[in-house]
């Protein structure tokens, strides 16, 4: 009885060019259809589909090819080549760093169910039986493996996925005879210390020490509980030496493994924090030198540090005293790959996102070096940042804003956070708009019973003048943005006439000429029409003989004038 059915499209995009897959479907009509159009579109010079059929006995395919259209292959010498090996050609391989992280690949659905990782995987017997029985899934994750490798290589995929089946079968193999053979002993009756002390000198250790871990997992639900296992081992381990390395070694590539799924990581650091709580705590357990030295120079970024306990506490020492460092790195790369994504780190909270990106880029450049390069840090902010100048987060960001005044200092602060030249330009033409909109100089020069003055508005828009100019944004988008503000402030002062109030103010003159000053030079209010007007008539009164007098007679005055005088460029 013939097993399940599928249809495979090849193509040769040259005539020269070998034959490449270009997609798997169960429907006959579609892949037909799809291999006509590879040639109607001259996407390639030859098509062809065939038909895999599964046999349940040998849990083999069966290839048919029922269509071939285009140019005919081109009739190749045949020259003496080496043969070609697989890559993994013994069971010893399959242990590989390189070997596991693709079995976790091949496998990651079935290994989530199970509750296990691929180092486990390896080392336990019982984990492999039931990998055995599942059938399909063992056959379809070799295929997975078998046919990239056939069509990089050349060699027959058939071929190839009975390679794959028999290494399988020996590992297997070797699994169960390590464990009748009692290479792995339980720790029910001894401690792990004096296992690691016995097997420091076996030529198999890190495979017997591997076993020994792994089978402590057994009867461990759930990955909080199972860290927490790991972790007593940790705390059980000889102190120092080769004996404790060996256990070292093997939880720290179960832990890593662990670490690596989303939902795991979630479950461990607390479900109730957002993605961005989660990077933080990855942050601070990789980095506990760099985060506490920034909490300490600014307390207010503890707030959004959260609370670590458990487990993951637990680890993070460990972290911390840099025993894990190939772990410590797969965080920190973790963190980096979540940051690229397009998961928001504060779905709810966008003022909120930006503060938590602020601390992890931070938290990151401080350690860049030792778990990461200072580029990969850059790559990774630059790409989060595509995200932040996006119309919905940008919406998102300044709805909360009571007015537009607020709007325009929530998108400086924007400007301010996002990095990369494309980044920063984007961020610009959201602040532009903004401030050079009608509603901003209507609602800026609209004054309102009880509401703030002018001259509170103008010290408002010189901050936010500076904030701009703090904001390391492209030379003409800085200087179009500050002379918009410039151009706002020189109105509202116009209509306030606040310059000739201060002029015929009954106040003393040095009085009159620090307040005309602190216009001038931009901290009572923007640089633009108000600050040359401030600074022409400070020039007025500076001449005038009674306050040339009246300076005089208060010399202490002029040296508190004398530090705005010479921003103003009014002294040397």
């Amino acid at each position: 009885m013939a097993g399940p059915i599928h249809y495979e499209v090849y193509v040769r995009k040259s005539a020269p060019s070998a034959w490449a897959l270009l997609i798997a479907t169960e429907d006959r009509k579609h892949a037909i259809e799809t291999a006509e159009d590879q040639l109607n579109d001259r996407l390639a010079v030859a098509s062809r589909v065939t038909k895999e059929t599964l046999d349940p006995d040998t849990m083999e395919f069966s290839s048919l090819t029922i269509l071939t259209l285009g140019a005919p292959e081109e009739k190749k010498k045949k020259v003496a080549e080496q043969a070609i090996r697989p890559a993994c050609s013994g069971p010893a391989e399959l242990y590989s760093p390189h070997a596991r992280a693709l079995i976790g690949r091949v496998l990651e659905d079935w290994l989530r169910r199970e509750g296990v990782t691929a180092f486990e995987l390896l080392h336990r017997a019982d984990v492999a039986e039931r990998l055995e029985a599942a059938g399909v899934e063992l056959q379809h994750a070799i295929q997975k493996v078998a046919v990239p490798e056939s069509q990089a290589t050349g060699q027959d995929v058939h071929g190839v996925v009975r390679h794959y089946q028999k290494l399988v079968e020996q590992a297997m193999a070797r699994l169960r005879k390590a464990g009748r053979d009692g290479m792995f002993p339980s720790l029910n009756d001894r401690s792990i210390a004096d296992l690691a002390h016995r097997l420091a000198g076996a030529s198999d250790r890190a495979f017997s020490m591997g076993g020994v871990v792994a089978g402590a997992l057994k009867d461990r639900r759930g990955a909080r509980e199972r860290l927490g296992a790991l972790m007593d081992l940790m705390d059980a381990a000889p102190t120092d030496g080769p004996p404790r390395a060996l256990v070292l070694v093997a939880v720290e590539q179960i832990v890593a493994e662990m670490l690596a799924v989303r939902t795991n990581l979630t479950e461990i650091l607390g479900p109730s924090l957002d993605q961005g709580a989660n990077l933080a705590a990855v942050v601070r357990m990789v980095a506990p030198a760099e985060m506490d030295s920034l909490l300490r120079m600014d307390p207010r970024l503890a707030l959004m540090m959260p609370q670590i306990d458990g487990p993951a506490a637990r680890l993070g020492v460990h972290l911390a005293a840099g025993e894990f460092p190939l772990l410590a790195a797969s965080l920190a790369r973790l963190v980096t790959r979540e940051l690229t994504s397009q998961r928001r780190l504060r779905p709810a909270d966008p003022v909120g996102e930006i503060d938590i990106l602020r601390l992890l880029a931070m938290a990151l450049t401080a350690s860049a070096g030792r778990l990461l390069t200072l580029e990969e840090v850059q790559t990774a902010f630059v790409e989060r940042s595509k995200s932040l100048v996006t119309a919905d987060f940008v919406g998102a960001y300044v709805n909360p804003c009571p007015t537009v005044l607020a709007e325009a200092e929530q998108l400086t602060r924007l400007c301010e956070n996002v990095t990369g030249g494309a980044n920063k330009r984007a961020a610009a033409r959201w602040l532009s708009a903004c401030i050079g909109s009608l509603r901003f100089e209507t609602e800026v020069r609209h004054s309102t019973p009880g509401g703030p003055s002018a001259s509170q508005k103008l010290a408002t828009l010189a901050r936010l003048q500076r904030a701009v100019r703090a904001a390391h944004l492209g030379d003409h988008d800085q200087a179009q943005i500050v002379e918009a503000i410039g151009a706002v402030g020189g109105n509202l002062e116009g209509d306030a006439n606040l310059v000739g109030q201060i002029v015929r103010a009954q106040v003393s003159a040095p009085q009159k000429l620090a307040a005309l000053l602190k216009l001038a030079v931009g901290e009572a209010g923007p640089l633009g029409p108000a600050a040359d007007r401030a600074r022409s008539e400070a020039i007025k009164l500076l001449r005038a003989p009674d306050v040339r007098t009246a300076l005089s007679a208060a010399p202490e005055s002029v040296a508190a004038l004398k530090g705005l005088m010479q921003a103003a460029g009014l002294a040397a």
